[in-house]
């Protein structure tokens, strides 16, 4: 990574460069976030592959980095949709402290962005954690909670299809349950598998 590319824009430049010179037949459908994004492929490639969906997830970024690359990897592809699934890494202050207003606002403007350029927007809660076992000072329960809720809210003012991946998903201490997950934020098989079942729904095009 070029230490100047704070949102690792040069991550997807050559996959976006190859993707826009194929033919766009209208229902491209990107999927952008973090970690939990990017690792999906990974887990269950076929779920990608068979749909042509595209992967724009990046380990690690939080809201502010995402909403800095997501011109050249959402709205440069011209996709029909677009799937949004960011925040955590903010709770974990991975970059620092930042308020849940903020992450919100951050969000909000991807969705404008987006929706500004034609493109539908799916908006999803962030998964449950009750530890982040890379800043164990922080505790998330309460700031997942507050994030998902102006989230839902958020998606039922502007008429936008909202996926809660939290409360199928969260066990009794307000964790990621542990058959979804191995270190108790990022999804296994299982919880990858779950959350397709979730989502699928709301991809009928």
């Amino acid at each position: 990574m070029m230490k100047n590319d704070w949102a690792y824009l040069e991550k997807y430049v050559l996959a976006n460069q190859h993707l826009l010179k194929l033919p766009n037949n209208g229902n491209r459908i990107v999927f952008i976030g973090d970690s939990i994004t990017e690792f999906w492929e990974r887990h269950d490639s076929i779920f990608f592959s068979q749909n042509k969906y595209i992967n724009r997830g990046i380990s690690s970024q939080t809201s502010s980095q995402i909403l800095e690359r997501f011109q050249n990897d959402v709205i440069d592809l011209e996709p029909k949709w677009v799937i949004i699934l960011a925040g955590i890494n903010d709770i974990a202050e991975n970059n620092g402290p930042i308020s849940i207003e903020d992450i919100m606002n951050n969000i909000v403007s991807m969705v404008e962005k987006a929706l500004k350029n034609n493109i539908e927007v799916v908006l999803c809660s962030i998964l449950p954690a009750s530890n982040f076992y890379w800043n164990p000072k922080i505790n998330p329960i309460e700031k997942i909670k507050q994030l998902n809720i102006l989230i839902e809210a958020y998606c039922l003012t502007e008429k936008i299809k909202f996926v809660d991946y939290y409360t199928p998903m969260v066990d009794e201490y307000f964790g990621l349950d542990k058959k979804f997950t191995d270190d108790g934020v990022h999804p296994n098989l299982n919880g990858y598998l779950k959350m397709k079942t979730i989502l699928e729904s709301y991809l009928k095009l």
